[in-house]
């Protein structure tokens, strides 16, 4: 199962969903979201599934073999306090692989990373998933 999380307006989380779906991808894709509008994002784009709120996101990280999102759901209080502790905990610990994507408005800085148009990390991000779930 993919697990994609996403805050504020879902923005990022809808448009990984909008691209797997795309690229025919057949396992199930759950959205979770941490506020609802997020959630309700990410199901117009196609997920299979969706939920919002912490336990959604603990629960569903334990069960997913690829989460995918901002690189804030790993940073507790991140999303203007929408990521709890708990959330960035559930994500951090999960055995699953994880694809991050950078936000430049984020207090951190990745090395390596190169300032790219967020649809390109959505590209690449997209690519890194069909690669975990091969």
């Amino acid at each position: 199962m993919i697990l994609v999380i996403d805050g504020q307006g879902g923005g990022i989380g809808r448009a990984l969903i909008e691209q797997l779906k795309q690229k025919g991808v057949s396992q199930e894709i759950i959205a979770v979201g941490t506020n609802s509008g997020a959630t309700a994002a990410m199901l117009k784009a196609g997920a299979d599934a969706g939920a919002t709120g912490e336990n959604a996101i603990t629960y569903n990280c334990g069960r997913a073999q690829v989460i995918a999102g901002p690189v804030g759901i790993l940073l507790a209080n991140s999303m203007y306090g929408e990521v709890s502790p708990a959330m960035s905990a559930a994500v951090s610990c999960s055995k699953a692989k994880k694809v991050l994507i950078p936000i430049a408005k984020s207090n951190l800085f990745v090395v390596g990373t190169q300032n790219k148009p967020m649809m390109q990390y959505i590209e690449e991000a997209v690519q890194a998933v069909l690669e975990a779930i091969e």
